[in-house]
């Protein structure tokens, strides 16, 4: 068979496979939850048809038969309940929601409207909707509208003496209680004036050397995995960026890359890296996303738990045993820079920081001045 016609084969089934995943229609399949093998499972049911059966493995090639429960199954992932029209799994913290009062669900549910009206980004809504959610949970029928400050400052020192929460998670608890106080009833701001913050640690940022990096770039062979960690390096993104770039925010002409509505809903440029265009190019054609750059196994955005868990595995493989995650990369990036010479405010505006006080800490774990400095030991 010469070239010319492997290529319309390999294209007829390309496009038979494409008609059959067009086709496939869950209603021909009954859907219901369950475990296999100690594992949260999807399983499906359907009268044995030859045509279906091939349609269901061409649409989740993850579809496994199981002899012992006699049907099909599917891993019981968000992206795959998407598909089938089950509701998304219940995350943690959502179990309270349900067990709240229903003298306190209105709260809820004008906090919630609120924050919606005010355009906070999704990850702040869940945050402030999760730690509202505990107050509510604790008071049971006790009307939260009804909380005087020293009330309040009681629940703070229990949050700290009896749950021992952590002076981040006090703040954003706060945050969020303060919210629904001053935002949502219109309290005066001296309501909360009695209720004092802990005091937060000042954690210097974690940086791996460019010999680690190297090192866990290598342990990498999927083209997609390492693309992402490299542009997370190279371009000093947050994980949250590199699964909202689009294709259309690459601009291999001017070598730069447009960062949207990242944190604060700022827009920033960032510089492409020249090392990583003909690895791009060849990603383009082998993997074809068609609006995200980094797509899922069923489209849509990556998964920001799928990309965290590539850079763990990668440490793991490279015997790095430093507690540092993925943001790390993000943390060398303007630390490197930095060490060789890269002005202040640059990189401040790389890295799209508000304050140029936050990209001053980086100077702190530089070795480009502390590394000069001769320790009178070495004198003795």
């Amino acid at each position: 068979m010469d070239m010319r016609n492997c290529n319309i084969l390999f294209y007829c089934r390309l496009t038979h496979i494409s008609k059959i995943r067009m086709s496939f229609n869950s209603k021909n399949y009954q859907f219901s939850m369950g475990e296999h093998r100690d594992r949260n499972v999807v399983f499906v049911h359907f009268h044995f048809s030859s045509i279906l059966k091939n349609e269901l493995k061409i649409k989740f090639p993850s579809a496994k038969w199981s002899t012992s429960k006699n049907c099909w199954y599917l891993p019981d992932s968000n992206a795959i309940r998407k598909e089938i029209g089950l509701m998304p799994k219940l995350e943690p913290g959502k179990t309270v929601f349900a067990q709240i009062h229903p003298v306190n669900q209105p709260a809820l549910k004008k906090m919630h409207e609120q924050l919606l009206l005010k355009a906070y980004s999704p990850n702040t809504i869940k945050t402030y909707c999760n730690e509202f959610a505990q107050l509510l949970y604790l008071l049971n029928n006790i009307p939260v509208n009804s909380l005087t400050p020293e009330r309040l400052r009681s629940y703070f020192l229990f949050c700290i003496k009896n749950l021992k929460l952590s002076e981040n998670i006090i703040h954003s608890r706060i945050n969020a209680v303060k919210f629904y106080f001053e935002q949502v009833l219109h309290r005066d701001k001296l309501f909360f004036e009695e209720i004092p913050r802990p005091k937060k640690r000042s954690p210097l940022p974690k940086v791996l050397s460019k010999n680690d990096i190297i090192k866990i770039f290598a342990q990498v062979d999927n083209l997609k995995h390492l693309l992402m960690l490299k542009l997370c390096y190279g371009m000093g993104l947050r994980v949250s960026e590199i699964v909202n770039l689009k294709i259309t925010d690459i601009d291999s002409q001017r070598m730069l890359v447009h960062i949207e509505a990242a944190k604060g809903k700022k827009d920033r440029y960032v510089t492409l890296p020249s090392s990583v265009l003909d690895e791009l190019r060849n990603y383009y054609r082998q993997y074809h996303p068609k609006i995200y750059l980094f797509e899922g196994q069923y489209g849509g955005q990556y998964a920001i738990r799928s990309v965290q868990a590539v850079f763990k595995t990668a440490m793991r493989k490279a015997k790095i045993n430093k507690t540092v995650g993925i943001h790390g990369l993000r943390h060398s990036y303007a630390t490197h820079l930095l060490e060789c010479g890269t002005d202040m405010v640059f990189i401040q505006k790389l890295l799209g920081h508000k304050d140029i006080k936050t990209t001053e800490i980086y100077a702190k774990v530089s070795n480009r001045q502390l590394g000069k400095i001769k320790s009178p030991l070495d004198d003795l």
